[in-house]
């Protein structure tokens, strides 16, 4: 064997392999390959949101929804979405961040912080990098001047109440069913609520979704290494 070879072999199975091997070992197989999936899909979509290409179901679901709107539905879905907020989420990341630091769980914290600064970092660097435009199909009941992909809502659900339902069910894990479908009914009823009013495409939402979910999963990741 040629001694650069040689060298490049034994790097890896010094350095390289037994971290994917933690790695794999973290996620799980399975967790991986539903990574992967969503990698291809959300590269898939996002190659055709950058070259404008429109999606005809985006229309057509968003007028299926609208059809359904009413008074009533109004205030639920605007009361909905508030928990979506910019203003909401930095509260209950702050003080999230600020029990953890009291009680002293420090790795959870820097995690913690470092999962929610690098949502909001992803979630409007790709609204610049893309540049969509938001629809327009009806009048809407709020207004929004940012760009539409990916759904910041979304993304900034999954990435702080799918979080929580983590740390929640690590410390209380008799209640972890109940944190995590607690956590994904209000995940999907925010990305509902996008849809309703109007301010978001589907597939906005769905990129939001992904991108959360891979950025949440990468730090939930990094929590279980540092712990092993």
């Amino acid at each position: 064997m040629q001694p650069w070879l040689h060298k490049l072999a034994s790097f890896w199975l010094q350095k390289v392999n037994p971290q994917i091997v933690s790695l794999i070992a973290t996620i799980g197989t399975l967790g991986l390959l539903i990574c992967l999936a969503i990698i291809y899909i959300l590269a898939k979509l996002s190659e055709d949101v950058l070259e404008r290409e429109a999606f005809g179901f985006d229309k057509a679901i968003l007028l299926w929804i609208h059809q359904f709107a009413n008074p009533t539905l109004d205030r639920i879905m605007l009361n909905v979405t508030r928990l979506g907020n910019p203003g909401t989420v930095v509260f209950i990341a702050l003080l999230t961040l600020g029990i953890l630091w009291w009680r002293r769980y420090h790795q959870e914290a820097k995690i913690f912080l470092l999962n929610c600064l690098g949502g909001a970092v992803l979630s409007y660097g790709l609204k610049l990098a893309f540049s969509r435009p938001r629809p327009q199909l009806w009048k809407l009941l709020i207004s929004e001047t940012s760009y539409s992909y990916p759904s910041g809502h979304a993304l900034g659900s999954i990435v702080l109440y799918g979080f929580l339902a983590y740390l929640l069910g690590i410390h209380y894990p008799r209640y972890v069913k109940v944190f995590y479908c607690m956590a994904a009914i209000l995940i999907v009823a925010i990305g509902l609520s996008r849809l309703y009013l109007g301010v978001h495409w589907p597939t906005d939402v769905v990129a939001g979704y992904s991108v959360g979910f891979l950025w949440i999963t990468f730090n939930i990741t990094m929590l279980k290494l540092q712990k092993a």
